[in-house]
């Protein structure tokens, strides 16, 4: 059996490594690689695909293409409007989104006590899964930060879907006050300048979704905050996928090791 994770760039990926060391853990003699595949470019790739392949991570920026790619969608997967997993059945492929409850995972095992009031740096895809993870675990009110208004359109949607129905608010990601019990950061190391650093520093959590490079301005910044890292999200996402694609438990810790190895860190 074959897997792979998608996306361009995505050589950086540490997919391979996470998915690869769960396939040593339970004995499976199957492959796993990473291909580059820009927009627009992820129906053509599928539909290609021989009847060895299983499963597909896929990141960005084909998240929200993968659910034009599927015969079906899970519902978390259509509330996110993206989806970071295609799983072949008997029907075909099949989307799910493994990035929302691998968040959900990934704050509950990190902080304290959920998050009531937070701030989300960044409006696309990964900022759309997060802010559902904050709804599931009670969050009641959201303020999202970007540069465009416009670039949040389809994360206000997903959020106004959910059940909890929060209350949102979105302001400049240049200009504006960062409040609330966590900021969760969606946006690229380099983006992280230092007026944003010091808005968010009287934030007592910090989720950051980069994993590479580390650390980022915010992580270094961070101190003794409680902190959830983007190899927290992966990994707790990672294992999801794992257990879609095989039917099988996932090796966390195993996966986790593998992560930090390759990083050349420890929690």
């Amino acid at each position: 059996m074959r897997c792979a994770v998608l996306g361009d760039p995505v050589a950086h990926s540490l997919s391979p490594v996470l998915h690869r060391a769960a396939y040593d853990a339970t004995g499976l003699d199957w492959r796993y690689d990473a291909l580059r595949v820009a927009a627009g470019g992820l129906e053509g790739l599928v539909a290609g695909l021989g009847e060895e392949w299983r499963g597909l991570s896929v990141t960005m920026p084909l998240k929200r293409e993968a659910l034009d790619v599927a015969a079906e969608a899970s519902p978390v997967a259509e509330l996110a409007g993206a989806a970071n997993t295609l799983v072949r059945g008997t029907a075909g492929w099949s989307a799910d989104n493994t990035d929302v409850p691998g968040a959900v995972a990934a704050l509950r095992e990190r902080l304290p006590s959920p998050p009531v009031v937070a701030t989300i740096l960044g409006g696309g895809a990964t900022a759309a899964s997060t802010a559902l993870a904050l709804c599931e675990l009670g969050a009641g009110s959201l303020t999202l930060l970007v540069r465009s208004p416009a670039r949040a359109a389809e994360t206000l949607a997903a959020i106004d879907a959910h059940r909890a129905r929060p209350a949102v608010r979105v302001g400049s990601l240049e200009t504006d006050d960062v409040v609330g019990d966590l900021v969760v950061s969606t946006i690229p190391a380099e983006a992280q300048s230092p007026g944003l650093v010091a808005r968010c520093a009287g934030v007592p959590a910090l989720f950051d979704v980069v994993y590479d490079p580390w650390p980022t301005p915010l992580v270094a910044a961070a101190g003794d905050r409680p902190l959830v890292t983007g190899l927290d999200l992966l990994v707790h996402q990672a294992a999801l996928q794992f257990s879609l694609f095989t039917g099988l438990a996932a090796p966390l810790a195993e996966m986790r090791a593998a992560g930090e190895a390759a990083l050349g860190r420890s929690r």
